[in-house]
């Protein structure tokens, strides 16, 4: 045989490496098919996940704070009522607790623990369905801020690879801070925070070992292991979580008999007390209007305002019992009757209280600064203020009688005037028109005076609502605000200088960035003097005047009272040197109160109760008398000057440059006619 024939393989051989080869080439062909494919179904099903590098700056939708001048918390805004936490903060066993319940084997695993997810598949094949998801506490941390809750094997899968994700990036005490700021534990609490604040009425750094067990027992089914709903379901949850922190070594067997068996003491379960409702209403629409709502909802203002609770809680309780009285002498039907009352800080325009009605759940109206009704007397001082700027003095007398106007809306052509009483007093002085509260004689004041003049006056006193050009604006016939009225006075109790009213002291977001600051507006629209020369004639108002019923505070106290026509509407607005405060009662449909429910019976009870409260144990502050304003003994009916002393006789205060004479004339009467 040849050295070639030697050298030819057997055709059988030849054939058994060909498809030895073909076979290899299908298998690297194959696995490379799988690799390109598991690596283009792994890049589509991930394609979608999002980036964990935002973890680092977690920031959750948290609850925007309202506090009160002395930083009290007032009340919240949220979509989700959470507060933040530092995982430092957060006391060890309570960290055990949730580690124990939620993921035992958290500090082993990298985010994914193929152990508890065997067990779960066994048990799901068992069942027949999915009962049981094995999910780490990472795991769940991705699912609550980046996944659906839906139980498909395909969210699974995405879920183990954010979590691996998750696990190389932070590390676990970072992971575990996540996981206990955003996990939802039922009764709208999310976070470990809230939920302690929220069962507990405490910090999550104050919770004890039985506490901790109970929270980190409700994270598996806040509703059904509620133990303000089914006590005994979580009093066994929080045994079993104990039973779990023991067998993983976190306590001891004594620490968890001893926890079992110590009772725990929730927190009632009792919707807030709504205290300051209309005026966090008025909070929440001015931010919200600025900044928007997400902003407001999710973004953990600190919002510092204005308000004073104690004398909030004092305003609203005031309020109640005043329209309680009411009706029992009226015999109204429950709820028909309602007021507001409006109080703020003299030289700052701080608002201190505020209350826009009787019930906020039942109507959001807010009668302090959006209802617009008749002042009634109660507008008298603003155009007594501008007689005054125009030469007047309180001893300028004017005869109170019955005068008669032209006009044509009325049935017989003809408005005469007339006063509450309905009787006449003759010549009397300015001072004695304004505490007695005399219509006719306003009425001739203002005639003098001129409608246009006194107009201008009251806007630039604060008064913002439309002024009717013609004589019944003497008796407060056109509708303004409450607050624009306690506005208005508040010159007269601050040395001529108006304010500007104001509820928010700051606004910060939750890294300190502050977003505004307010500053005290003033400015000084009428001489001192003159702002004095009132407010000493509306003392006498409290002292022997329609205001008598507040004389019992016991302090120098200024204050007018109002009444409209057929009593539909009682006001009363009062300041001491600090403090303002306003009250309106009426009804929303605009009837009768009763014939004797005036300013001084219905109103100004209610300013009563909150000033004694509120001043309670202050310093009695008497006003200030600026720099060229004297005082001269005179006769309480003429105004004259008078010699001696004697019970006709009264100190009455005038410019230094404007001294009374031994005679003064009485204004000549005018008829006009009535537009």
């Amino acid at each position: 045989m040849s050295e070639r024939k030697k050298n030819v393989k057997p055709r059988g051989e030849t054939i058994k490496l060909s498809k030895l080869l073909k076979f290899l080439f299908i298998v690297i062909f194959l696995l490379l098919l799988v690799t390109v494919g598991g690596t283009v179904a792994y890049y589509m099903m991930t394609m979608d996940l999002p980036g964990i590098d935002a973890l680092k700056d977690y920031r959750p939708s948290i609850a925007s704070r309202v506090l009160d001048e002395n930083d009290e918390l007032v009340d919240e805004f949220f979509l989700e009522d959470r507060k933040m936490v530092k995982i430092a903060d957060v006391p060890k066993i309570v960290q055990h607790a949730f580690v124990a319940a939620e993921d035992s084997r958290f500090y082993k695993h990298q985010g994914v623990d193929l152990q508890s997810i065997f067990r779960a598949m066994f048990k799901n094949v068992e069942a027949g369905r999915i009962v049981q998801g094995g999910s780490t506490i990472t795991q769940q941390v991705a699912k609550l801020m980046y996944l659906t809750p839906e139980r498909k094997y395909i969210r699974k899968f995405k879920e183990a690879i954010l979590s691996y994700r998750i696990d190389k990036y932070l590390n676990k005490d970072e992971i575990l801070n996540l996981y206990l700021n955003q996990i939802y534990l039922g009764h709208g609490t999310y976070g470990i925070e809230s939920a302690s604040i929220g069962y507990f009425g405490k910090s999550a750094k104050d919770l004890t070992l039985p506490e901790a067990a109970l929270l980190a027992g409700l994270p598996k089914a806040p509703t059904t292991y509620s133990p303000f709903l089914y006590f005994d379901r979580a009093k066994q949850r929080q045994v079993y979580v104990l039973t779990r922190m023991m067998e993983e070594g976190f306590i001891t067997r004594e620490q968890m008999d001893k926890a079992a068996a110590e009772p725990l003491k929730l927190r009632p379960m009792k919707p807030k007390d709504k205290v300051a409702a209309y005026f966090v209403e008025n909070v929440r629409r001015y931010v919200q209007e600025k900044y928007g709502a997400d902003v407001l909802y999710k973004e953990g203002l600190t919002i510092y305002t204005t308000l004073n609770l104690s004398a909030q809680k004092a305003a609203r309780d005031a309020l109640l019992k005043g329209l309680t009285e009411m009706e029992e002498r009226g015999k109204y039907a429950k709820d028909l009757v309602q007021g507001a009352l409006y109080c703020m800080e003299v030289k700052t325009g701080a608002i201190r209280a505020m209350v826009g009605g009787r019930d906020f759940n039942r109507s959001e109206f807010n009668r302090a600064t959006q209802s617009r009704r008749q002042p009634g007397s109660a507008f008298k001082p603003l155009i007594y203020t501008a007689a005054f700027d125009k030469g007047m003095n309180p001893s300028t007398r004017f005869v109170d009688s019955p005068v008669v106007f032209a006009d044509p809306s009325q049935e017989d052509g003809l408005w005469k005037p007339k006063n509450f009483d309905e009787k006449f007093l003759g010549p009397i002085t300015m001072r004695t028109a304004l505490v007695q509260s005399r219509n006719v004689v306003t009425v001739k004041l203002l005639q003098d005076i001129g409608i246009d003049y006194a107009t201008s006056y009251a806007v630039n006193m604060g008064i913002e609502s439309p002024l009717s050009r013609n004589l019944s604006l003497a008796l407060g016939s056109s509708g303004v605000t409450l607050q624009e009225l306690v506005r208005a006075y508040d010159v007269l109790a601050n040395q001529g200088k108006k304010v500007t009213p104001f509820f928010i002291r700051k606004i910060v977001d939750r890294t300190g960035n502050v977003f505004e600051e307010t500053k005290v507006q003033t400015e000084q629209v009428i001489d001192p003097r003159i702002a004095f020369m009132t407010s000493y004639v509306m003392q006498d108002v409290v002292e022997s005047g329609t205001g008598r019923r507040v004389k019992s505070i016991g302090r120098p106290v200024a204050g007018k009272t109002g009444t409209t026509n057929d009593t539909r509407d009682a006001w009363f607005i009062g300041f001491t040197p600090s403090l303002i405060t306003g009250v309106w009662v009426g009804f929303d449909q605009e009837k009768s109160l009763g014939k004797r429910e005036v300013g001084g019976r219905a109103a100004a009870p209610i300013w009563l109760y909150f000033m004694e409260k509120v001043l309670q144990n202050k310093p009695v502050e008497a006003f200030p008398v600026p720099e060229g304003i004297v005082f001269v003994k005179v006769d309480h009916k003429t105004g004259r000057p008078a010699q001696g002393g004697g019970p006709g006789t009264i100190y009455e205060c005038f410019l230094d440059n404007a001294l009374p004479g031994d005679k003064e004339e009485v204004p000549e009467e005018k008829e006009e006619l009535f537009r």
